[in-house]
């Protein structure tokens, strides 16, 4: 079982990026980014794939929960979480640069039509389809260098709406003999590459592919704290640029929700 998620294929490809990095796969866990963060206060700092066939504790963004859409034979979510030092010159809009890599691998040619909401979803035709978590550790006191965990759930097969604040989309509506560990294989090189990318350049290298994906430029949307306005896109720093009624207001706090405006039939 543990070989059908390419471990050892995966290790080797990414061994050049991330020396040192260990591949593991779990059939069950809270969540794989408590997981490694648990790692970090244990002083445990190097990298880590870790991948759960179900995740009885994921969490998303403002304290939400991830949950795993369950599937007799297979896996039907993707749960995973990447752990690596980093120590980019700009840690503004890392979630979006995440974002893009993990689109680009499911939707190379775009016909899919993966989506990008601000500042940490996937989307297919309004329906949420994965989230990406983005947490931080310091290594040490006032180093640059921190350790960095990307959490990333998407749903593979078939999964309920009841319970969930944004309809589901998944990954086997256009892809149907679509598997988690074969898409595990597709999305995690490129994202590893991404985000090295990232710290180099910061987000500036991602804005363009970004806007070609945004799922909220050009409509009216509601943030969380009742702000209407006309959303413009992000700008250069991944900030969400919204066009309201006393001027321009520009949104980088992750703890803003924000949502299309829903029109009136």
């Amino acid at each position: 079982m543990a070989d059908a998620w390419f471990e050892d294929e995966i290790a080797e490809a990414l061994a050049p990026l991330l020396p040192g990095l260990a591949v593991e796969v779990v059939p069950e866990i809270d969540s794989t980014s408590t997981e490694l963060m648990r790692r970090v206060r244990a002083g445990r700092f190097a990298p880590v794939l870790l991948v759960a066939e179900r995740q009885t504790a994921g969490r998303g963004r403002l304290g939400r929960t991830w949950h795993s859409a369950q599937h007799a034979r297979a896996p039907a979510s993707l749960t995973f979480s990447l752990g690596l030092p980093l120590a980019p010159r700009d840690w503004s809009g890392l979630s979006l640069a995440v974002g893009v890599s993990v689109a680009e691998s499911l939707d190379a040619s775009d016909t899919a039509g993966v989506r990008l909401k601000w500042p940490n979803d996937l989307w297919v035709e309004d329906r949420k389809l994965g989230g990406i978590l983005i947490e931080t550790a310091l290594l040490q006191p006032d180093a640059a260098e921190r350790y960095l965990v990307i959490g990333i759930g998407l749903n593979v097969g078939a999964r309920e709406a009841a319970g969930l604040s944004t309809e589901p989309a998944w990954i086997r509506q256009w892809r149907p003999l679509a598997t988690a560990p074969e898409l595990l294989r597709e999305v995690v090189l490129p994202l590893v590459r991404n985000v090295q990318l990232f710290a180099a350049q910061g987000f500036a290298a991602f804005a363009e592919r970004f806007a070609a994906r945004d799922t909220l430029h050009g409509r009216e949307v509601t943030l969380s704290d009742g702000t209407e306005g006309h959303c413009e896109g992000v700008g250069w720093g991944g900030e969400l640029l919204v066009r309201t009624a006393s001027g321009m207001k520009t949104v980088s706090s992750s703890e803003v929700s924000v949502r299309p405006r829903r029109t009136q039939p």
